[in-house]
């Protein structure tokens, strides 16, 4: 009965979740199903197992999904992001429409802006390219999704995203782990993507294809919104809110900021932080905890003050209504952290769970060695909540101690476990009832029967494939 609870209530949370019911719900009910089919007390689960790990993981992140959203709405309300967009446009031209959309999206996910705000800003500048190179519509979130949902994500060196923060607690790492893998793996992605896009764009004008005149489809907002929530660290609701500057930096100005996190990000890592004492850390006061757990955030949230504080400075004048910007961007972190944590506290509790031992067991006796086993069981679960952050931190959550202890017996760098950990995140988080998808094919005002075939080859083909290539080399040279 306890297998079956556990398997009933992850059914729940994932068939509800995409019909569009709050997480912020279905967490805890789906939760409290698994303990009461499992004989557990129910209370105690709910307060205390539930909420302690929703509580830790608010306590560990929410100073990224809070500064991350607010440089995101900054960019946007500047200009500094459609500043860049529209220099790639320029730059570009619309006969590389495809390329110039997916480095505009790399670039500024890569330079920290959230992902929702990159969506909303590249989305127009896609449709005016595609339509000027006539190019079918139905490939624009492919495009779009390429340039943000993949490389930028889970592979570049000291990517700021929330996803790659999440495993440095667990690993003691640094967003920079695994530096040569990241680059090789982002290669493939990228390589990977923009072939299968030239040779569908290539198809296209054979068959005599062009943008289309067909009406773009639409969703409902608020059925977008709860899904979004769930998968990053910004509320779309908050996208219309603050005031967009009407003039836009210079491309040098816009891309300062960006620049920053890069570099702040990278010293704090290597330079600054491992120079300072903090010892005081083993005492009680401070959760008792080892430096190594708390640096790699520390960096990136450092790197984004940074980011944040020259964004202001540099736009000072284009912020007519900075209080309101200032206020959007903090509104815009909240709803996705509690999502995200009631998925967190979700996994807590069927961790917790006695049947949770055969699902333990049966993981850990995957063949392949602990890299297959945590690239498996991560994918599982970022495909089940769709979302790469609530399925790598359950899945961590629950087995990061014991896989870390593996990777120790038998010599793999953790280095290693964390860039298998966050690129396995990042692959099946992508299906169709994901947030991010469901928020890209309506921002580009497509279907999934037009466009999604080219989302996942993209997104889900690429990523695998990178990640294959990650676990072979790893295996082969190590950590690198």
């Amino acid at each position: 009965m306890g297998l079956l609870g556990i398997l009933l209530g992850l059914s729940l949370l994932m068939w509800l979740a995409y019909r569009g019911w709050s997480v912020l719900l279905l967490a805890p009910i789906a939760a409290l199903i698994a303990a009461l089919l499992s004989g557990e007390p129910l209370l105690a689960h709910w307060t205390q197992t539930f909420m302690g790990a929703a509580a830790s993981f608010i306590g560990q992140f929410f100073p990224l999904f809070l500064l991350g959203a607010l440089f995101g709405k900054l960019m946007e309300d500047t200009g500094a992001v459609s500043s860049i967009a529209e220099f790639m446009t320029k730059t570009l031209g619309a006969e590389r429409a495809i390329l110039a959309v997916v480095l505009a999206g790399a670039i500024v996910t890569y330079g920290g802006v959230s992902l929702f705000v990159a969506l909303f800003v590249l989305a127009p500048m896609a449709e005016a390219l595609f339509r000027a190179a006539d190019i079918p519509r139905r490939l624009m979130p492919a495009a779009i999704a390429l340039g943000t949902f993949t490389f930028t994500m889970m592979a570049l060196p000291g990517t700021p995203a929330i996803q790659n923060a999440i495993p440095m607690p667990f690993f003691g790492t640094t967003p920079f782990a695994a530096p040569g893998l990241g680059i090789i793996a982002s290669l493939i992605m990228a390589g990977f993507g923009l072939w299968w896009l030239a040779r569908r764009e290539k198809a296209a004008r054979l068959a005599g294809e062009g943008f289309g005149d067909e009406p773009a489809a639409s969703v409902d907002e608020t059925t977008l919104r709860e899904r979004a929530t769930t998968t990053r660290e910004f509320d779309p609701a908050e996208i219309a809110h603050g005031h967009v500057s009407e003039t836009h930096p210079p491309i040098a100005l816009a891309a300062l900021p960006l620049v920053l996190v890069i570099v702040v990000n990278l010293l704090m890592s290597f330079v600054i932080l491992p120079r300072l004492n903090f010892d005081f850390l083993s005492d009680p006061q401070w959760g008792a905890i080892p430096f190594s757990a708390v640096s790699g955030v520390w960096s990136v949230a450092v790197a984004l003050t940074v980011a944040i504080l020259a964004t202001i400075a540099l736009n000072w004048s284009r912020l007519s209504k900075l209080r309101e910007t200032m206020d959007a961007g903090a509104n815009a972190s909240v709803l996705p952290i509690f999502s995200v944590a009631s998925l967190v506290g979700f996994g807590a509790v069927v961790a917790a769970l006695p049947a949770f031992n055969l699902v333990r067991d049966w993981v850990l006796s995957i063949e392949g060695g602990p890299l297959v086993s945590l690239a498996i069981a991560t994918n599982i679960l970022a495909a089940l909540t769709g979302s790469a952050s609530g399925g790598m931190t359950i899945a961590l959550d629950a087995l990061g101690a014991t896989y870390l202890k593996l990777a120790t017996e038998v010599g793999i760098d953790p280095a290693l476990l964390h860039r298998v950990a966050v690129m396995s995140a990042g692959t099946l988080d992508s299906l169709p009832h994901s947030g991010a998808v469901v928020t890209l094919l309506a921002v580009c005002g497509s279907t999934p029967k037009k466009s999604y075939f080219d989302v996942v080859m993209v997104a889900i083909v690429g990523a695998l494939l990178a990640l294959i290539a990650v676990i072979a080399l790893g295996t082969v040279f190590g950590s690198f």
